[in-house]
């Protein structure tokens, strides 16, 4: 733990990544989008201070054809709080973003809205073989977590109607993440499922599986309305491209 703080340390020790990680918390940015904010810097300079980010697990890169997205990935920060300033706050759930262990917050800015998150990403694998690992194989690349910190805990996942997506942590502890409503295997799943967002939230997320050139186009949909903070959005916008264009994509194709 120690040693990935001190990259992180060391990933923030530089104003010009302090500020691409400004950047990036607005919107991903390919390479050369960054290189336009920093006139007065070299591009290879831009592209080694996104080593050291990617290293400190602050950025996470993803291939979209000829080019390399980077997107900010605030795990590691909410890591920091929780070390050194979590303990005086008052303990509650956060987004999928930070959802690896216990977050505490304080206060809320909540307010009636509702937001929409659309995105979709190619995996070089069968349908049939993306759609078991969203559903029985979630547990070997789902990777965020509300069991308290140092709990082990276990995901199942039952792709039926009425079925569940649960996290559980003890004979009677545990939480739903999802669910299910909807099944059209392998094509489309539907759940209900706060994923991390408190008090009166109604929430639901869709995958669907279109076959395309011996793989799959996956597609996410996910709305939620009530009293939303205004920073969910964004939080599980990431989150969400995080788990599916990161862990889930890495786990799909590398079996």
């Amino acid at each position: 733990m120690d040693e990935e703080l001190s990259t992180v340390f060391k990933a923030l020790g530089h104003p010009t990544r302090r500020q691409i990680l400004d950047i990036l918390k607005q919107s991903p940015k390919t390479t050369g989008e960054l290189d336009e904010y920093f006139p007065d810097v070299t591009r290879y300079a831009i592209m080694k201070h996104l080593r050291i980010l990617e290293e400190g697990n602050l950025v996470v890169v993803r291939r979209e054809g000829k080019y390399k997205r980077n997107f900010l990935n605030a795990v590691p920060l909410q890591e920091m709080h929780n070390r050194w300033v979590g303990k005086y706050m008052q303990k509650t759930a956060s987004s999928l973003l930070n959802l690896r262990s216990t977050v505490k917050q304080k206060g809320g800015n909540g307010k009636m809205s509702e937001f929409r998150i659309e995105q979709e990403l190619f995996i070089d694998a069968p349908r049939e073989e993306v759609f078991k690992a969203l559903t029985e194989k979630v547990e070997d690349w789902w990777e965020f977590r509300i069991a308290p910190k140092g709990v082990t805990s276990h995901f199942t996942f039952d792709p039926v109607p009425g079925g569940h997506f649960i996290e559980k942590w003890g004979e009677k502890e545990g939480a739903i993440w999802g669910n299910v409503y909807y099944v059209n295997a392998p094509a489309e799943i539907r759940l209900f499922g706060h994923l991390g967002m408190q008090g009166a939230v109604n929430s639901a997320y869709t995958y669907r599986l279109l076959e395309k050139d011996e793989g799959t186009v996956l597609q996410l949909s996910h709305t939620a309305s009530g009293v939303i903070q205004e920073q969910w959005e964004q939080e599980h916008k990431k989150g969400w491209e995080y788990l599916l264009g990161t862990l889930l994509k890495n786990y799909v194709e590398k079996k």
